[in-house]
């Protein structure tokens, strides 16, 4: 079968050129006549502006031990590229449509798991996969938690592919329900670009996203305990050493409220509370950013000093509410991921609006059959990995790695997934050698609050290695701007005063006051 391949701004490919009118997707046109009037002098300029105000402000992330392979140090910049991706507003009705059924499967499938488990008894998902997976919490059965909510930010991580007429197809890649992170690079991305081309944001009609916050804080606030009419609400960091510290950081900042950690909460009479200059203060809603395993000594790890003494049971006296809650991470194991779009049916009674990509469980004989004879074809996952690492990309590995994945694969066939290699879409990037195709994919984050709400657009992922299909930021990724583009603007190119000057107005405060993070 031929191969199709697919860029979200080149209509042609392989690439030409130069970009001519005629290889241009249309969504993308404004902004190619815009780009064609660039100098390279001064596309250079902004890009080393843009890395000098990224480095001034604090945006960074870390990475530790063997993960820093090149010995540049724990800190770093997530390398952004001056190219956005522009998604047309019909592409995100679809796409917001899928995101907002897949969610609210996912959330009734972890209140069923831990409660009546009718989803088990009706043999949809087999039991084991359950109760014999490391995130099942059983201190969480017949738990209640407000509106029965559990993943109250959902990262869903959507790839685009081209499917058998070399058309793009939208594709979810992974759930992430724990605890996502990546949304402060959003935000701050937005507002890099309208600081660094302003001009192009007169000319598009670019749906905001620097609103995120405020829909965050109203999320988190109905998820509070009812008997708490003003909640208080704080963000739980395990602390600066954190690999996204400055997400933690920016957002309880963004949104007025305290980041603390756990040493700055107690437990009284099951109700949780803060240390401040004025004394004790009671705390409803705690935007945890830690792993359930360290939230409490006295329920998990023993050792752990991030987490609070006696948290647990004042969760489980519905005296405070955790968001995400604990227990959240049986519904984005990687082993669980193919039955979602079955809990699409059995909770929702519809077809799924977003597809799965194709997966084997390498814990059936017939999949890890498959599996092992296809390896040089395939990508195989750890079902509990996360940040690109546990994981064989076929095609790009040498046969050493293929032989010894090969035998972890036989050792313990249970821990992996595989899935075929897509030829994820591409878009046009700046790299040492001027504008290339790179692949991308996307990260959305969904709210679960009082209803089911999002910002339009998400993080933008890049593999800056040519031919990479690995955008995680530890492994050499960077991001893009994310544009949504609201109706006809494809066709409509004058500018919006009202919205620039909003948006303009708070770029301006909050590139301020980010910077003393």
């Amino acid at each position: 079968m031929t191969q199709h391949l697919f860029d979200e701004m080149i209509a042609a490919m392989p690439y030409p050129e130069n970009f001519s009118k005629d290889a241009v997707r249309p969504h993308y046109q404004a902004f190619n006549e815009w780009l064609s009037k660039q100098s390279p002098q001064l596309m250079s300029q902004r890009r080393e502006e843009a890395e000098t105000i990224f480095r001034r402000v604090g945006i960074t992330f870390a990475v530790y031990g063997a993960k820093d392979e090149d010995g540049a140090g724990t800190e770093r910049l997530i390398p952004f590229d001056l190219i956005p991706r522009v998604i047309p507003s019909q592409e995100w009705s679809m796409m917001e449509k899928g995101l907002v059924q897949r969610v609210t499967a996912l959330n009734r499938f972890i209140h069923d798991v831990y409660h009546d488990q009718e989803i088990l008894r009706a043999g949809i998902v087999p039991r084991d996969r359950i109760i014999n997976n490391a995130q099942y919490r059983p201190e969480m059965q017949g738990v209640n938690v407000t509106r029965n909510i559990y993943s109250h930010i959902s990262g869903i991580d959507i790839v685009r592919a081209p499917d058998s007429s070399g058309n793009g197809e939208y594709f979810v890649l992974e759930d992430n329900l724990r605890v996502p992170s990546g949304v402060s690079y959003m935000l701050e991305n937005r507002k890099m670009m309208m600081r660094l081309f302003p001009d192009l944001f007169a000319q598009h009609r670019i749906a905001p996203v620097a609103h995120y916050p405020d829909l965050l804080l109203e999320t988190l606030r109905a998820s509070a305990p009812d008997t708490a009419a003003d909640p208080v609400v704080v963000v739980l960091t395990p602390g600066m050493y954190n690999s996204a510290y400055f997400e933690h950081a920016f957002l309880a900042q963004q949104m007025g409220v305290e980041l603390v950690e756990g040493q700055d909460l107690f437990v009284r009479d099951r109700f949780v509370y803060m240390r401040t200059t004025r004394g004790p203060r009671r705390v409803d809603v705690i935007y945890r950013r830690v792993d359930d395993d360290y939230l409490d000594p006295l329920m998990f790890k023993a050792n752990s000093t991030l987490g609070c003494p006696g948290l647990m049971d004042a969760y489980r006296s519905g005296h405070v509410a955790i968001c995400n809650a604990v227990g959240t991470g049986i519904a984005d194991d990687k082993s669980i991921y193919p039955y979602v779009p079955k809990m699409i049916e059995f909770y929702l009674g519809e077809k799924p609006i977003l597809s799965n990509v194709p997966t084997f469980q390498c814990r059936q004989a017939d999949d890890l059959a498959y599996t092992l004879a296809n390896l040089k074809d395939l990508v195989v996952k750890e079902v509990h990995g996360a940040g690109g690492y546990g994981m064989l990309v076929g095609p790009a590995a040498s046969q050493q790695e293929i032989e010894d994945f090969r035998a972890a694969l036989i050792a313990d066939p249970s821990r992996y997934i595989a899935q075929p290699t897509l030829s994820l879409s591409s878009c046009p990037t700046y790299v040492e050698s001027g504008i290339a195709p790179r692949h991308i994919d996307l990260r959305p984050f969904v709210l679960s609050g009082k209803t089911v709400q999002m910002a339009a657009g998400g993080l933008t992922r890049v593999a800056l290695k040519e031919g990479s299909l690995v955008v995680n930021s530890s492994q050499g990724g960077g991001t893009k701007d994310t544009w949504v583009l609201e109706a006809n603007d494809s066709q409509v190119h004058r500018p919006p005063p009202a919205f620039l000057s909003t948006q303009q107005q708070m770029q301006s405060s909050s590139m301020g006051s980010a910077s003393s993070l």
